[in-house]
């Protein structure tokens, strides 16, 4: 090998070096500013601290399922009286409809009472009056034919 050959190599490991230290330095430029850009002042949190919240998570969890699961029977027993006061009021309303048929019947039942009433108390105060008539002439009379005697005494 020749002397320039070498040289040649030499050069050529000395230039992969010096870029390798290059990117060494680049990436470590590049961390230092990522840290000073976002510095950590928190600490990050701990497993059992994560243990803890998800154990508060979990019995939160369980209470609102054992809310919801009040809540759905409490839906369902509204549900529930919902439709029987539905089906209570149909009921009432075909009640009502029987108590309005009953109502006229008994209105037109009224009416025809009271058309016979009246008809009867027009016959019986032509009655009273064809009655009245005759004891009024009979006690005039009478009354006359009492004073007629007592004049003859």
């Amino acid at each position: 090998m020749t002397s320039a050959l070498v040289v040649r190599r030499m050069t050529t490991i000395a230039a992969v070096a010096i870029v390798l230290g290059l990117v060494v330095g680049t990436i470590r430029v590049a961390a230092a500013w990522t840290v000073a850009a976002a510095p950590l002042t928190i600490s990050p949190v701990s497993a059992s601290e994560l243990q803890a919240k998800l154990a508060d998570e979990r019995a939160r969890s369980a209470s609102l399922a054992s809310h919801l699961s009040a809540l759905d029977a409490r839906s369902r027993e509204l549900t529930a009286a919902l439709e029987q006061a539905q089906r209570r009021l149909a009921a009432d309303a075909a009640t009502a409809e029987d108590l309005d048929g009953q109502l006229v019947a008994a209105k037109d039942r009224l009416a025809k009472v009271e058309a016979a009433l009246a008809r009867a108390r027009q016959a019986l105060r032509a009655t009273t009056a064809t009655a009245v008539i005759p004891a009024a002439a009979r006690t005039s009379r009478g009354e006359h034919e009492d004073e007629g005697e007592e004049h003859g005494d």
